[in-house]
């Protein structure tokens, strides 16, 4: 039967404009009822190789780091653009180690600066370092090496590699024990704490061990195991991160200046595999009590407090990623108080390697794998059969 040219041409047009919509708004998913929110999980990027960390650019772009080195831009289109970014100083791609964290400065509408923490070679193997540059187009430049860990050693764990800029302007990076617990214990070396340094890499007169004989200026914490989620509170302006524990005893900690935090001299974790103690137990005078523990390990990653409008009934609530649990982590809380915890997409997703609250009020998720996505929660009516 011949149909009618009216009908044909009707038909490539309706096909057309379907094959034109963006990836977003063709997706059916299902919605998904939390104890107080509806909402679906909406795809909005594919193909992105092990992505750690994104940051929403003002003119609606947004960047993403893979932890394989490459920096790549996202339209506003939600279009990825096929070619990373060039410009940036060499990754060391080593175990757990590569490109992580990437922050647009508070002043970015002014100053154009934008900083990422990665994996840096150097004498005696490899480290977290940060620098910072100016995005021209698709290269770096003006790019600034504004501190690198030490001592570097040829581990392939525990980066850290989160960053946070306070109300103040100060920038805080996390960093890893580098797989050797003894070093978040000594105020000469970087590994196991929380580095704090004004935007340009100087270190505040004001840092707790600036003037101690032997320690490292830049440390503002120490005792911590591998922070690889951080943010600021919205209403107290203190910084909030999370870290994983051994076997067992991953933490939720409020940071503050020249606290220790006690790895691994008190842990709620055992030694993989033996279940033995590490350290001197749970509790030690002197050292900071965690907000919240999980055992056993759901290995946390990104976090993020919920604002904006369009998840008001999580208004304030504490949301992080989980790559062991595969889920994503709402924590209601009272104060410094944890009231009740909430896991949601268990093996929906894959493991959620960060967690961010965009302009828009969305929660925007990457999921780690080699195959890793950019995903969205967006509200919905709830359904009883969807």
């Amino acid at each position: 039967m011949k149909v009618p040219l009216f009908f044909r041409d009707l038909g490539i047009l309706i096909l057309t404009t379907w094959v034109c919509l963006p990836a977003w708004t063709q997706d059916r998913s299902p919605v998904i009822q939390s104890e107080k929110h509806a909402f679906r999980v909406v795809t909005l990027v594919n193909g992105l190789e092990n992505p750690w960390s994104m940051a929403f650019l003002p003119d609606g772009r947004m960047l993403v780091t893979e932890r394989t080195g490459r920096l790549r831009l996202v339209g506003p289109d939600f279009r990825l653009e096929p070619k990373p970014i060039e410009g940036l100083p060499e990754v060391a791609v080593q175990g757990q180690g590569g490109l992580f964290d990437v922050a647009l400065h508070p002043q970015y509408a002014q100053n154009g600066w934008i900083y990422w923490a990665f994996n840096a070679p150097g004498p005696g193997g490899w480290g977290t370092a940060l620098a910072r540059g100016k995005l021209q187009g698709l290269r770096m430049t003006e790019v600034q090496l504004l501190f690198s860990m030490q001592p570097k050693t040829r581990s392939g764990q525990h980066f850290g590699g989160r960053m946070v800029f306070d109300k103040a302007g100060m920038l805080y990076l996390t960093l890893g024990d580098r797989g050797d617990k003894e070093r978040a214990q000594k105020l000469d070396d970087h590994a196991g704490s929380v580095i704090r340094l004004h935007d340009d890499g100087r270190v505040p007169k004001d840092n707790p061990f600036a003037y101690r004989a032997g320690a490292f200026p830049e440390k503002w914490t120490l005792g911590n195991r591998n922070m690889q989620g951080a943010a600021l509170h919205p209403k107290t302006g203190e910084l909030w991160t999370h870290e994983h524990g051994p076997q067992g005893g991953d933490e939720v900690n409020v940071m503050r200046a020249g606290q220790n935090y006690g790895w691994p001299v008190i842990t709620y974790g055992v030694n993989y595999g033996l279940g033995t103690r590490i350290g001197e137990g749970q509790s030690k005078a002197g050292m900071v009590q965690p907000v919240h523990v999980w055992t056993p390990s759901i290995a946390p990653s990104g976090m993020a407090f919920v604002n904006g409008a369009q998840f008001p009934q999580w208004s304030g609530d504490l949301l992080m990623g989980a790559l062991r649990g595969q889920m994503l982590v709402r924590l209601v809380l009272q104060g410094e108080k944890v009231q009740r915890e909430e896991r949601l997409l268990q093996s929906r997703v894959g493991r959620i390697r960060d967690v961010r609250m965009g302009p828009d009020g969305f929660v925007y998720l990457l999921t780690d794998d080699s195959q890793g996505a950019l995903l969205r929660l967006e509200p919905a009516k709830a359904c009883n059969n969807c």
